[in-house]
């Protein structure tokens, strides 16, 4: 539900509202618009006395939220929300289109900082390295763990590209919240309830995967669980699902972009490398991403990608994305976008 303020009332007034929703067992989330501020009041709406907040000084009108996702709908924010990776300034939701690239995983020093340098003289914004790697098999290299934090660390400070890398476990979020300016949550953990709570609970925006057989609506409803935790900096990404094709890794579902910004506020990003698992694919699925209306692309790149600890057949080279780059600028402009 939502309680639509009156343009004209106070702080005083919400405050009361406020109260009034939380005394009732829910969560209160202040949402400030264009015009309206409105507070949406979510949980067990057997809770909820709608007469008192109809009542209460301040208070326009109430609104029900009809999708099962509350906070992360446009019934409640149309306005679409911007997310600022880090303290430098970098963001993904506004007109300007943001890439995140970098090596699949945190290999060595020598390699990331080669790879920090050649995306960010391309235009990149962040700086995307696995430290723990989740594989498929036991006996595939795993990460160098927090030893790649601090090299992703060293990158940061010699660039300025903001640093986004996976969290597998919550035991984990103290130490990546030390050395990320973005927390990933990878595919295989979309429905990791626990750990979209702990992320939740953080201040650092997060880099939501979709999972691999997810709906829409699973999907939505993953990054509710972390906007209801607390954290509102939420950062969709959509990187292919399982499907019967085998030419491909995963088949990425562009649709989803246009489908998501037509019921949600969230900002969407497309990774085309895990998308569709083929390096020859990624530049025309990155430039298809922009054309579809994704606020920015995720893309794997590796100074040496035939010689990569995991992922080679999918990277590609700084060469590769120095043109991939500059060909998506055009169809930015094309789409009356920035890039």
């Amino acid at each position: 539900m939502i309680v639509v303020m009156s343009p004209h009332s106070t702080k005083g007034q919400l405050d009361h509202v406020v109260k009034l929703v939380e005394e009732m067992g829910l969560t209160s989330h202040i949402i400030v618009g264009t015009d309206r501020t409105v507070v949406a009041a979510v949980g067990d709406k057997r809770m909820l006395d709608k007469g008192a907040l109809e009542n209460a000084e301040g208070v326009e009108k109430i609104v029900p939220i009809l999708s099962p996702y509350k906070v992360a709908s446009k019934e409640v924010k149309q306005e679409k929300t911007v997310v600022r990776l880090s303290p430098s300034g970098a963001l993904i939701g506004s007109n300007r289109i943001g890439v995140i690239a970098g090596p699949c995983s945190v290999e060595d020093r020598q390699q990331l900082l080669e790879v920090a340098a050649a995306i960010k003289e391309a235009g990149a914004i962040g700086l995307r390295g696995g430290a723990f790697k989740p594989r498929s098999s036991p006996y595939s290299f795993q990460g160098l763990a927090e030893k790649g934090l601090k090299y992703l660390a060293e990158a940061r400070e010699k660039t300025g590209l903001a640093i986004v890398t996976e969290l597998l476990t919550v035991s984990h979020v103290e130490m990546l919240c030390e050395y990320a300016d973005v927390l990933q949550i990878g595919a295989r953990n979309m429905q990791n309830f626990m750990l979209l709570k702990a992320v939740g609970e953080q201040s650092k925006p997060v880099l939501l995967k979709r999972g691999m057989s997810a709906t829409m609506e699973e999907f939505l409803l993953a990054a509710e669980y972390i906007i209801n935790a607390g954290n509102k900096n939420v950062i969709l990404c959509e990187r292919g699902i399982r499907t019967f094709e085998d030419y491909c890794r995963n088949t990425l579902a562009l649709s989803i972009v246009p489908a998501i910004q037509r019921v949600s506020h969230l900002p969407i990003m497309v990774d085309p490398t895990h998308g569709t698992g083929h390096a020859f694919l990624v530049e025309r699925m990155s430039l298809a991403a922009v054309a579809a209306g994704a606020d920015g692309l995720v893309i794997e790149v590796h100074p040496d990608p035939q010689h990569a600890l995991s992922d080679a057949a999918q990277q590609i080279d700084p060469q590769q994305f120095q043109q991939l780059m500059e060909k998506m600028r055009r169809v930015a402009a094309a789409v009356d976008r920035q890039a």
